[in-house]
């Protein structure tokens, strides 16, 4: 009987083990079809991802295709055979280094994502062959397919849902227009609620880019991220120009440098008439080369005292790696004509979406598509499997690089052009005429002008040493801020931060805001002992 008991419970025991295996089989299966099914929804994900970043790097490409066909028609009449085979043959040549750089980044990027993912995959196969704590094979699968939908559909539905709160919205409360002319209106733009400052006298007209628009110097008002309302906030009388709309306005289509000179102005004229003191005229990447040269005609003299630039572009020569990229592009090929549309109209203007791409192509080692795709990709890949938060002002930046590249007037755009491929005389000599003028540095130390240059430490858009220009010419005040091009209008417009450009900085230097303070109270005990 003992021996019966014995082989029974043995037969249970071994019963039982085949029931223990055959639960962890269909648990494995189970698993393992989980992971499949997951991975062919990451692979469709993954797929879009790729075709939506290549159309949205190429778009700009099939608009200069036009231009560019329609400038050869003309050019190839007056150049002979051999040239122009001669002249193409170097611009494949050029297209492949461009491409070439471009592959070399996205391989090394597709690289570094793909490896730590295969050691995060042998982690998971490990785990669910043999029953490991972490991560299995269904919730690597299922991670992967998360991190594809947010960086594919989540990402771009929170850049275009920023838009009700990014940069400005003058038809809210908390602007005030003052003046217009055919092509621009200024607005002045009102403390924030909340803001308790005293009030100043001595006011500011902001100049914008025109390639990037304004609303990078409104950035978030909300988040107390605006490079504008941080002069208003301080009680500082501040106005912003900003441009009427390109596509149906003429007179800004054909407007010119004079054009922009005589508009700054008229409405330094009503500034200083309404606030009793010159204007402080401030200028933000390329609309500070133009303030200066609007400055250096002499039309603003006795209405503007003070000039601050931030991260402008004041001799193009001096930006190395475009200067790089122009040097290896046949000189046939220099022209602005390629990157000029025609309006219904007959008005020839520069296309915004052709003028960002040529950025693109310079740095064509960080902006190649699919290098961009894995780089949102890392960036929203958290190591410890986290869920990644999408912040307000990642969606808001790129709400600004998508949707804020405008057409520019052709003369406007010829004069940045010209600093691109002209530089600054010896003598100080701009290689840009107004009013048929030559435009001299050394007037702004003559005039008494107070120059104020603030320029970014990782700036990859204006390199430090264009931005520095005038100082081989004139006495100017320098303030270096760290991070890119962008920062000084986001990051360091939060009045709590460590570079916040209201405040004497970290590196004893005066922010723009401070700086305005600063030339306000001059005004004050100037008066006092008046």
């Amino acid at each position: 009987m003992d021996d019966m008991k014995d082989t029974i419970d043995a037969g249970f025991e071994q019963y039982g083990y085949i029931l223990k295996g055959l639960e962890r089989l269909m648990g494995l299966s189970l698993t393992f079809a989980g992971a499949t099914r997951e991975k062919i929804k990451a692979n469709e994900i993954y797929f879009n991802g790729v075709f939506k970043y290549i159309n949205e790097f190429m778009t700009p490409f099939w608009i200069a295709l036009n231009s560019f066909s329609a400038t050869e028609r003309d050019k190839i009449l007056r150049h002979t055979p051999e040239e122009s085979m001669r002249d193409y043959l170097e611009l494949l040549l050029f297209n492949i280094q461009v491409a070439q750089k471009g592959m070399n980044s996205s391989l090394n990027a597709m690289s570094d994502f793909h490896l730590n993912e295969l050691s995060r995959a042998f982690s998971a196969w490990l785990n669910t062959m043999f029953e490991g704590e972490g991560e299995d094979m269904q919730g690597f699968v299922e991670r992967q397919a998360k991190l594809l939908e947010k960086v594919v559909y989540e990402y771009p539905k929170a850049i275009d849902d920023i838009g009700p709160e990014y940069g400005f919205h003058f038809e809210q409360d908390g602007y005030e227009k003052l003046a217009e002319t055919e092509r621009f209106t200024v607005y002045q733009v009102l403390p924030r609620k909340g803001a308790k400052a005293i009030q100043r006298r001595k006011p500011i007209l902001i100049i914008p880019p025109y390639v990037l628009g304004l609303n990078i110097l409104g950035f978030l008002p909300a988040d107390g991220k605006s490079y504008a309302h941080a002069y208003a906030d301080q009680g500082i009388p501040t106005y912003v120009r900003a441009l009427k709309d390109i596509e149906t306005t003429p007179a800004v289509q054909t407007m010119t440098g004079e054009d922009d000179a005589l508009d700054t102005r008229y409405f330094c004229e009503v500034i200083k008439k309404k606030h009793g003191l010159p204007v402080t005229l401030n200028g933000f990447c390329q609309g500070g080369f133009v303030a200066l040269l609007d400055l250096l005609s002499g039309e603003l003299d006795g209405l503007v005292d003070a000039l601050i630039t931030c991260v402008a572009p004041m001799d193009g020569t001096r930006s190395k790696a475009l200067i790089e990229y122009l040097a290896h592009l046949p000189v046939r090929f220099r022209d602005l004509g390629y990157a000029v549309k025609e309006l219904p109209n007959g008005n020839g203007v520069v296309d915004g979406k052709v003028m960002s791409w040529v950025y693109k192509l310079k740095s064509m080692e960080k902006e190649a598509p699919i290098y961009t795709l894995y780089r949102d990709l890392m960036m929203f890949d958290d190591p410890a499997g986290k869920d990644v938060k999408i912040t307000r002002t990642a969606a808001a930046l790129n709400h600004w690089l998508i949707y804020d590249r405008k057409d520019i007037p052709e003369a406007i755009t010829k004069m940045s052009f010209d600093s691109y491929t002209i530089p600054i005389t010896e003598d100080g000599t701009m290689p840009v005429k107004l009013f048929g003028k030559k435009l001299n540095l050394k007037r702004i130390n003559e005039k008494g002008i107070h120059f104020l240059i603030c320029y970014a430490q990782s700036d990859d858009l204006v390199d430090k040493d264009s931005a520095l220009a005038p100082i081989d010419y004139i006495d100017a005040e320098v303030t270096v801020f760290p991070k890119g091009h962008g920062a000084i209008a986001t990051t360091w417009s939060q009045s709590d931060s460590e570079y916040a450009i209201h405040k004497r900085l970290p590196n004893g230097m005066r922010g723009p805001v401070r700086f305005q303070l600063d030339l306000d109270e001059e005004v004050g005990k100037e008066e006092t002992h008046g």
